[in-house]
Protein backbone atom coordinates (compact mmCIF):
# COMPACT_ATOMS: atom_id res chain seq x y z
CA UNK A 1 0.00 0.00 0.00
CA UNK A 2 1.04 2.92 -0.71
CA UNK A 3 2.80 5.41 2.78
CA UNK A 4 0.29 8.22 2.42
CA UNK A 5 -3.08 6.24 1.80
CA UNK A 6 -1.88 3.57 4.73
CA UNK A 7 -1.34 6.52 6.84
CA UNK A 8 -4.72 7.90 6.06
CA UNK A 9 -6.73 4.71 6.55
CA UNK A 10 -4.88 3.73 10.06
CA UNK A 11 -4.61 7.20 12.00
CA UNK A 12 -7.69 7.36 14.25
CA UNK A 13 -10.28 9.96 13.23
CA UNK A 14 -13.06 11.32 15.46
CA UNK A 15 -15.70 11.07 12.31
CA UNK A 16 -15.08 7.45 11.09
CA UNK A 17 -14.03 3.97 12.59
CA UNK A 18 -10.33 2.68 11.46
CA UNK A 19 -10.12 0.88 8.62
CA UNK A 20 -9.53 -2.75 8.43
CA UNK A 21 -6.89 -3.17 6.07
CA UNK A 22 -5.29 -6.60 5.97
CA UNK A 23 -1.50 -6.97 5.37
CA UNK A 24 0.63 -9.54 7.48
CA UNK A 25 -1.63 -11.43 9.30
CA UNK A 26 -4.46 -14.05 7.41
CA UNK A 27 -6.96 -15.68 8.88
CA UNK A 28 -5.68 -18.64 6.50
CA UNK A 29 -1.83 -18.65 7.98
CA UNK A 30 -2.67 -19.11 11.88
CA UNK A 31 -5.83 -21.94 11.47
CA UNK A 32 -7.39 -22.99 8.13
CA UNK A 33 -11.02 -22.24 7.75
CA UNK A 34 -13.32 -25.18 7.69
CA UNK A 35 -16.87 -24.69 6.61
CA UNK A 36 -19.30 -27.86 5.54
CA UNK A 37 -20.09 -27.16 1.70
CA UNK A 38 -23.53 -28.77 0.97
CA UNK A 39 -21.91 -28.91 -2.91
CA UNK A 40 -19.93 -32.01 -2.27
CA UNK A 41 -16.24 -30.05 -1.63
CA UNK A 42 -14.17 -31.48 0.82
CA UNK A 43 -14.37 -29.97 4.73
CA UNK A 44 -10.94 -29.15 4.37
CA UNK A 45 -11.40 -26.44 1.21
CA UNK A 46 -11.04 -23.10 2.85
CA UNK A 47 -13.43 -20.16 0.69
CA UNK A 48 -12.17 -16.35 0.77
CA UNK A 49 -14.77 -14.16 -0.71
CA UNK A 50 -13.77 -10.83 -2.58
CA UNK A 51 -15.55 -8.32 -3.92
CA UNK A 52 -13.82 -5.89 -6.09
CA UNK A 53 -14.91 -2.12 -5.79
CA UNK A 54 -14.00 1.23 -7.83
CA UNK A 55 -15.80 4.49 -7.92
CA UNK A 56 -14.70 4.95 -11.52
CA UNK A 57 -17.99 3.63 -13.76
CA UNK A 58 -18.53 4.92 -16.81
CA UNK A 59 -22.18 5.09 -16.73
CA UNK A 60 -22.61 5.80 -12.99
CA UNK A 61 -19.79 7.03 -11.49
CA UNK A 62 -19.28 6.19 -7.46
CA UNK A 63 -22.03 3.17 -7.81
CA UNK A 64 -20.74 1.69 -4.93
CA UNK A 65 -21.70 4.06 -2.55
CA UNK A 66 -25.09 4.95 -4.38
CA UNK A 67 -27.49 5.21 -1.18
CA UNK A 68 -30.07 2.11 -1.44
CA UNK A 69 -32.61 2.23 1.47
CA UNK A 70 -30.14 3.86 4.24
CA UNK A 71 -27.13 2.10 2.90
CA UNK A 72 -24.32 2.16 0.13
CA UNK A 73 -24.32 -0.15 -2.25
CA UNK A 74 -21.43 -2.30 -1.72
CA UNK A 75 -22.73 -2.56 1.71
CA UNK A 76 -25.48 -4.77 0.70
CA UNK A 77 -23.03 -6.62 -1.16
CA UNK A 78 -21.42 -7.20 1.49
CA UNK A 79 -24.25 -8.44 3.60
CA UNK A 80 -25.12 -11.29 1.26
CA UNK A 81 -21.44 -12.27 0.88
CA UNK A 82 -21.53 -12.61 4.55
CA UNK A 83 -25.26 -14.26 4.54
CA UNK A 84 -23.44 -17.38 2.44
CA UNK A 85 -21.50 -18.45 5.35
CA UNK A 86 -18.93 -19.79 3.06
CA UNK A 87 -15.76 -18.19 4.52
CA UNK A 88 -14.09 -14.29 5.32
CA UNK A 89 -15.45 -11.70 3.19
CA UNK A 90 -13.30 -8.90 1.55
CA UNK A 91 -13.90 -5.62 -0.49
CA UNK A 92 -10.84 -5.54 -2.31
CA UNK A 93 -11.39 -1.30 -3.44
CA UNK A 94 -8.65 1.50 -4.79
CA UNK A 95 -10.60 4.11 -2.89
CA UNK A 96 -10.50 5.43 0.79
CA UNK A 97 -14.25 6.34 0.64
CA UNK A 98 -15.46 2.94 0.03
CA UNK A 99 -12.43 1.48 2.31
CA UNK A 100 -14.17 3.79 5.23
CA UNK A 101 -17.75 3.01 4.19
CA UNK A 102 -17.06 -0.53 4.27
CA UNK A 103 -15.65 -0.23 7.78
CA UNK A 104 -18.51 1.44 9.41
CA UNK A 105 -20.48 -1.18 8.28
CA UNK A 106 -18.10 -3.70 10.21
CA UNK A 107 -16.62 -4.87 6.95
CA UNK A 108 -13.22 -5.54 5.83
CA UNK A 109 -11.23 -3.82 3.29
CA UNK A 110 -8.13 -4.48 0.82
CA UNK A 111 -6.67 -1.50 -0.74
CA UNK A 112 -5.20 -2.22 -3.96
CA UNK A 113 -3.70 -0.45 -6.84
CA UNK A 114 -5.92 2.00 -9.09
CA UNK A 115 -4.48 0.62 -12.21
CA UNK A 116 -5.98 -3.08 -12.42
CA UNK A 117 -8.12 -3.11 -15.84
CA UNK A 118 -10.23 -5.88 -14.43
CA UNK A 119 -12.10 -7.17 -11.20
CA UNK A 120 -9.48 -10.60 -11.80
CA UNK A 121 -6.42 -8.51 -11.34
CA UNK A 122 -7.68 -6.79 -8.20
CA UNK A 123 -8.72 -9.55 -6.43
CA UNK A 124 -5.68 -11.57 -7.09
CA UNK A 125 -3.39 -8.39 -5.67
CA UNK A 126 -5.96 -8.45 -2.57
CA UNK A 127 -5.70 -12.03 -1.84
CA UNK A 128 -1.74 -11.77 -1.89
CA UNK A 129 -2.38 -9.45 0.76
CA UNK A 130 -4.60 -11.08 2.78
CA UNK A 131 -2.88 -14.66 2.05
CA UNK A 132 -2.50 -17.66 -0.01
CA UNK A 133 -3.87 -20.28 2.03
CA UNK A 134 -7.62 -20.40 0.57
CA UNK A 135 -7.98 -22.82 -2.02
CA UNK A 136 -10.86 -21.72 -3.19
CA UNK A 137 -11.68 -17.89 -4.30
CA UNK A 138 -15.15 -16.53 -4.76
CA UNK A 139 -15.10 -12.97 -6.16
CA UNK A 140 -18.66 -11.38 -6.45
CA UNK A 141 -19.34 -7.72 -8.51
CA UNK A 142 -19.90 -4.85 -6.38
CA UNK A 143 -22.86 -4.30 -8.19
CA UNK A 144 -25.23 -7.16 -6.96
CA UNK A 145 -27.01 -5.54 -4.19
CA UNK A 146 -29.86 -8.53 -4.28
CA UNK A 147 -27.32 -10.83 -5.46
CA UNK A 148 -28.90 -14.16 -3.61
CA UNK A 149 -26.45 -15.90 -1.09
CA UNK A 150 -27.95 -19.13 -2.39
CA UNK A 151 -26.99 -18.01 -5.54
CA UNK A 152 -23.18 -17.26 -4.12
CA UNK A 153 -23.32 -20.85 -2.52
CA UNK A 154 -24.12 -22.77 -5.28
CA UNK A 155 -21.69 -21.35 -7.42
CA UNK A 156 -19.02 -23.75 -5.87
CA UNK A 157 -20.96 -27.38 -6.85
CA UNK A 158 -18.55 -27.83 -10.37
CA UNK A 159 -15.68 -27.20 -8.00
CA UNK A 160 -16.15 -30.62 -6.09
CA UNK A 161 -15.34 -31.86 -9.50
CA UNK A 162 -11.04 -31.51 -9.94
CA UNK A 163 -11.23 -31.16 -13.65
CA UNK A 164 -12.97 -27.98 -13.25
CA UNK A 165 -10.66 -24.83 -12.85
CA UNK A 166 -12.99 -21.91 -12.80
CA UNK A 167 -17.07 -21.50 -11.95
CA UNK A 168 -19.34 -19.55 -12.77
CA UNK A 169 -23.48 -18.82 -12.71
CA UNK A 170 -25.86 -18.45 -15.95
CA UNK A 171 -29.76 -18.33 -15.80
CA UNK A 172 -32.26 -19.27 -18.62
CA UNK A 173 -33.04 -15.97 -20.40
CA UNK A 174 -36.80 -15.58 -20.60
CA UNK A 175 -37.30 -12.19 -22.30
CA UNK A 176 -37.19 -11.93 -26.17
CA UNK A 177 -35.68 -8.48 -26.24
CA UNK A 178 -32.42 -10.09 -24.23
CA UNK A 179 -31.41 -12.66 -26.76
CA UNK A 180 -30.34 -10.09 -29.27
CA UNK A 181 -29.22 -7.52 -26.59
CA UNK A 182 -25.20 -7.01 -26.83
CA UNK A 183 -25.14 -6.38 -22.66
CA UNK A 184 -26.75 -9.46 -22.32
CA UNK A 185 -23.37 -12.15 -22.23
CA UNK A 186 -24.10 -15.75 -23.60
CA UNK A 187 -22.83 -18.44 -22.22
CA UNK A 188 -22.60 -21.36 -24.97
CA UNK A 189 -22.22 -25.01 -22.88
CA UNK A 190 -22.61 -28.65 -23.45
CA UNK A 191 -24.91 -30.18 -20.51
CA UNK A 192 -22.74 -31.90 -17.75
CA UNK A 193 -24.15 -34.74 -15.98
CA UNK A 194 -24.21 -34.58 -12.16
CA UNK A 195 -26.30 -35.55 -9.21
CA UNK A 196 -30.10 -34.25 -8.81
CA UNK A 197 -29.71 -30.42 -8.21
CA UNK A 198 -29.20 -27.06 -10.13
CA UNK A 199 -28.22 -27.60 -14.01
CA UNK A 200 -24.74 -27.43 -15.21
CA UNK A 201 -23.11 -26.72 -18.25
CA UNK A 202 -19.52 -26.84 -19.19
CA UNK A 203 -19.07 -23.94 -21.05
CA UNK A 204 -18.07 -23.75 -24.76
CA UNK A 205 -18.00 -20.01 -25.53
CA UNK A 206 -19.27 -16.70 -23.91
CA UNK A 207 -20.48 -14.02 -26.16
CA UNK A 208 -22.55 -10.81 -27.11
CA UNK A 209 -24.44 -12.16 -30.06
CA UNK A 210 -27.36 -14.47 -29.81
CA UNK A 211 -26.45 -17.44 -29.63
CA UNK A 212 -26.24 -20.20 -30.23
CA UNK A 213 -28.37 -20.58 -33.31
CA UNK A 214 -31.98 -22.51 -33.84
CA UNK A 215 -34.41 -23.22 -31.00
CA UNK A 216 -33.85 -23.84 -27.92
CA UNK A 217 -33.00 -21.91 -24.88
CA UNK A 218 -29.86 -19.47 -24.40
CA UNK A 219 -28.59 -19.00 -20.93
CA UNK A 220 -27.41 -15.14 -19.46
CA UNK A 221 -24.51 -15.21 -17.91
CA UNK A 222 -24.07 -14.03 -14.34
CA UNK A 223 -20.55 -12.53 -13.56
CA UNK A 224 -19.86 -14.58 -10.23
CA UNK A 225 -16.46 -16.53 -10.26
CA UNK A 226 -15.23 -19.45 -7.99
CA UNK A 227 -11.76 -19.55 -8.80
CA UNK A 228 -9.36 -22.89 -7.87
CA UNK A 229 -6.49 -20.80 -6.11
CA UNK A 230 -3.80 -21.76 -8.66
CA UNK A 231 -6.39 -21.48 -11.57
CA UNK A 232 -6.59 -17.50 -10.57
CA UNK A 233 -2.75 -17.29 -10.28
CA UNK A 234 -2.75 -18.85 -13.89
CA UNK A 235 -5.22 -16.13 -15.11
CA UNK A 236 -4.06 -13.22 -14.09
CA UNK A 237 -0.61 -13.92 -15.79
CA UNK A 238 -2.27 -15.39 -19.15
CA UNK A 239 -1.58 -12.38 -22.05
CA UNK A 240 -4.90 -11.00 -23.11
CA UNK A 241 -6.30 -13.14 -26.19
CA UNK A 242 -7.66 -12.41 -29.29
CA UNK A 243 -11.15 -13.06 -28.63
CA UNK A 244 -11.51 -11.80 -25.17
CA UNK A 245 -10.19 -8.05 -26.83
CA UNK A 246 -12.91 -8.67 -29.62
CA UNK A 247 -15.57 -9.89 -27.35
CA UNK A 248 -15.10 -7.42 -24.09
CA UNK A 249 -15.27 -10.61 -22.37
CA UNK A 250 -12.38 -11.50 -20.29
CA UNK A 251 -13.37 -14.65 -19.41
CA UNK A 252 -12.87 -16.15 -22.85
CA UNK A 253 -8.90 -15.96 -22.24
CA UNK A 254 -9.19 -18.67 -20.02
CA UNK A 255 -11.01 -20.85 -22.17
CA UNK A 256 -8.80 -19.90 -25.19
CA UNK A 257 -5.37 -21.07 -22.71
CA UNK A 258 -7.67 -24.71 -22.27
CA UNK A 259 -8.99 -23.94 -18.66
CA UNK A 260 -12.33 -25.20 -18.11
CA UNK A 261 -14.80 -23.25 -16.94
CA UNK A 262 -18.31 -24.54 -15.50
CA UNK A 263 -21.87 -22.76 -15.27
CA UNK A 264 -24.75 -23.60 -12.77
CA UNK A 265 -28.02 -22.59 -13.84
CA UNK A 266 -29.58 -20.37 -11.10
CA UNK A 267 -33.16 -19.65 -11.33
CA UNK A 268 -33.62 -15.60 -12.06
CA UNK A 269 -30.76 -13.01 -12.81
CA UNK A 270 -29.90 -10.91 -9.93
CA UNK A 271 -30.12 -6.92 -10.31
CA UNK A 272 -27.33 -5.52 -11.86
CA UNK A 273 -26.39 -1.69 -11.30
CA UNK A 274 -25.08 -0.28 -14.15
CA UNK A 275 -26.98 2.86 -14.87
CA UNK A 276 -29.18 5.07 -13.13
CA UNK A 277 -32.39 3.48 -14.05
CA UNK A 278 -31.09 0.13 -12.63
CA UNK A 279 -30.13 1.52 -9.14
CA UNK A 280 -33.90 3.29 -9.36
CA UNK A 281 -35.39 -0.52 -9.98
CA UNK A 282 -32.57 -1.77 -7.15
CA UNK A 283 -34.24 0.93 -4.33
CA UNK A 284 -37.51 -0.07 -5.15
CA UNK A 285 -36.77 -3.65 -4.66
CA UNK A 286 -34.57 -2.98 -1.21
CA UNK A 287 -36.56 -0.30 0.02
CA UNK A 288 -37.59 -1.10 3.56
CA UNK A 289 -40.96 -1.73 4.77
Amino acid sequence: MWPAAQAALCAPAPLFPKVTVLRERSPFRKKRQRVTQPTGLLMADSILILIPARMASTRLPGKPLADIAGRPMIVHVLDRAKESGLGPVYVATDSEEIAIAVAKAGGQAVMTRADHVSGSDRIFEAMEHIGAGADIIVNIQGDLPAIAPADIRAVLAPLADPAVDIATLAAQIRRQQERSDPNVVKVVGTPVANPPGPGRLRALYFTRATAPYGDGPLFHHIGLYAYRRAALERFVRLPASLLEQRERLEQLRGLEAGMRIDVVIVPSVPLGVDTPTDLEAARLMLARP
